[in-house]
């Protein structure tokens, strides 16, 4: 971790530690999740194997971005690199408006909500699905956008299985499945974003005991005190319709993508990404135009420069020429008069012999 300073500690869990850390090369800020290998079962390990293949694998804008991992032998520590979000965590954010007692609007909670599910849906669709399984409001990052992370729990199904057997997560958030100890999908995810939901709208989960067996027995009965009377009667009816006992009468993904209150938000959201690659483009052409017209200015302004280099060593030459035609004239006249001078000598030559 030389190539990092580390700023705070940010987190901790039962499995690590997370910093908020600054590369020194760029000054770009990260988070640094830090577990100790050396003191992991075998199963731990397998664990943390499984978290960072998965992350790796993760490549969507509601889902926190891995960069790197990082092994330091020396202390059997493993550090896993991932995008940082400055607004936080969900759990805060609902904790502050308990605290000042106010509720989210419900057009945030849509907002949120709509941005929570497309995470779910590139997990869920994917050939080997992956299940979340620890699905919170601790775990729902607030940034420019809504990102889901925290895979540590994640679990990868192959295309041959179609269910999960362990028992994880976070009680208030479990499924009655999971409760139960019987097999489950991708549905209990489905549970936890209903649960989800439903905190986002009262400030604090649908399910709560002083036990874990008052609680479970809540769970498994689907009992919950109605959230506040501001919000709309499609929002009750998500939330029931999420937190149906029966795993099979919960909606999958695709039925919440198709919620009006969603597929508004995204039609709106690919217009304004069709819109803004449009506006991409027309700058692109007119930087491509303006390129076209500079280069042809050049090349006029090469033209003229080569006629007129063209023209000067056109005078030049005719100069020269000229020069020489006059030189070649003056020395052939010079040879006409000798010739003419000499012949004449001769005859006076001659005529002088006679006479004598």
């Amino acid at each position: 971790m030389e190539a990092f300073q580390f700023l705070d500690n940010i987190g901790k869990g039962s499995f690590a530690k997370v910093y908020k850390v600054l590369r020194k090369a760029d000054q770009k800020v990260f988070v640094a999740k830090e577990m100790e290998y050396g003191r992991m079962s075998e199963k731990e390990k397998q664990q943390l194997v499984n978290e960072v293949n998965i992350l790796r694998e993760l490549k969507h804008p509601n889902i926190i971005k891995y960069y790197d991992r990082i092994v330091d032998k020396q202390t059997q520590k493993l550090y896993i690199i991932m995008e940082y979000c400055e607004g936080g965590d969900l759990a805060q954010f609902l904790k502050k408006l308990k605290k000042d007692k106010e509720y989210l609007p419900e057009e945030s909670v849509w907002k949120i909500f709509s941005q929570i599910v497309q995470a779910l849906c590139e997990i869920h669709r994917r050939q080997n699905k992956i299940l979340h399984r620890d699905i919170k409001p601790a775990n729902i990052f607030l940034d420019k956008t809504v990102k889901l992370g925290d895979f540590g729990l994640a679990r990868m199904l192959n295309i041959n299985s179609e269910f999960a057997h362990t028992q994880v997560g976070t009680p208030y958030y479990m499924s009655p499945e999971l409760i139960e100890e019987h097999k489950y999908n991708e549905k209990s995810d489905i549970w936890a974003c209903g649960c989800l939901l439903y905190e986002m709208c009262s400030l604090q989960p649908p399910f709560q005991a002083q036990n874990y067996l008052s609680l479970a027995m809540k769970i498994k009965s689907a009992q919950y005190d109605n959230i506040p009377q501001q919000y709309t009667s499609e929002m009750k009816r998500v939330i029931s319709w999420c937190l149906s006992v029966n795993q099979d009468q919960r909606p999958s993904v695709d039925d919440l993508l198709n919620l009006p209150r969603i597929s508004i938000r995204l039609r709106e959201k690919r217009l304004k990404e069709n819109s803004l690659l449009l506006q991409q483009r027309e700058e692109d052409l007119k930087k491509k135009q303006q390129y076209l017209i500079e280069y042809e200015q050049r090349l006029k302004e090469l033209d003229t420069q080569r006629n007129k280099e063209n023209v000067q060593n056109w005078q030049k030459g005719y100069k020269k020429s000229t020069d020489r035609s006059e030189n070649s004239l003056t020395t052939d006249q010079d040879s006409d008069y000798k010739e003419s001078t000499l012949e004449k000598l001769m005859q006076c030559r001659r005529s002088f012999q006679f006479k004598q």
